[in-house]
């Protein structure tokens, strides 16, 4: 029997909670699967760029980013009946994707990552792309037994779509609802995570965008970590592989 690569953290072990993309993953994770779900039917693709005046000014407000983003999820899934049919696609995804996915995981972050579990931290990742989307990208790095939250999808519609977007207060609604408390260490690029940010003991910004490395350090403590993993044309401190 293959012994557990991790220690198994007790039940008051520091809870340590990491973002997904731009922080373990450079990019969007979720929306480069929309974008091969779209672009496998040119007539889905054609409706998504007719509506895009629509729905790209929702997904820049983040107000009205879970509405973009449900717009865009309800047009490339359109004809699903169940979340079941949506998380085989995924696997579909990342299996005939592998090379390029692999390659847009950050060395640095997954050191990070894999020191607090071997220290028998409590990890956990909190993310807005789809649960089953980061589970099977980090099961490439032998990391597929970590805890992961996700966007709930569910049947509306004629479609599958998100139903709760795991992102800003919603993240942390999502995250006391699993039971956890107290967070010791989280790490995140974006400012839709402030309030992730803010209720860490030690929180650590990663790979943010240039021009929010001011409102961090603003409404952050005073030396709070700014890094960069290794993410192209994004802010941070460079931190070696």
């Amino acid at each position: 029997m293959t012994e557990p690569r991790y220690p198994a953290p007790a039940d008051d072990a520091p809870l340590v909670v990491f973002d997904f993309d731009h922080t373990l993953y450079d990019g969007d994770s979720g929306s480069h699967l929309f974008a091969w779900l779209l672009g496998r039917n040119p007539l889905r693709l054609l409706a998504a760029l007719l509506a895009t005046p629509v729905l790209g000014p929702l997904v820049a407000c983040l107000r009205t980013r879970r509405h973009g983003i449900s717009g865009y999820v309800w047009i490339a899934t359109f004809g699903m009946r169940r979340p079941g049919d949506f998380n085989r696609l995924i696997d579909l995804y990342v299996a005939t994707h592998e090379d390029e996915i692999r390659k847009r995981l950050l060395p640095a972050a997954l050191a990070v990552f894999s020191r607090h579990r071997a220290t028998g931290d409590r990890v956990v990742v909190a993310t807005g792309a789809p649960p089953e989307l980061a589970r099977a990208i980090l099961a490439f790095v032998a990391e597929q037994d970590v805890a992961v939250i996700g966007s709930q999808v569910g049947p509306r519609l004629g479609a599958v779509i998100a139903m709760r977007h795991c992102h800003h207060e919603e993240k942390m609604r999502m995250l006391r609802e699993r039971g956890y408390g107290r967070i010791a260490v989280a790490y995140s690029d974006s400012t839709a995570d402030l309030p992730l940010l803010q209720a860490a003991a030690a929180p650590v910004v990663v790979n943010p965008k240039p021009a929010k490395v001011e409102l961090f350090r603003r409404v952050l403590p005073k030396g709070t970590p700014i890094l960069n993993w290794g993410c192209p044309g994004r802010g941070g401190e460079p931190v070696a592989d």
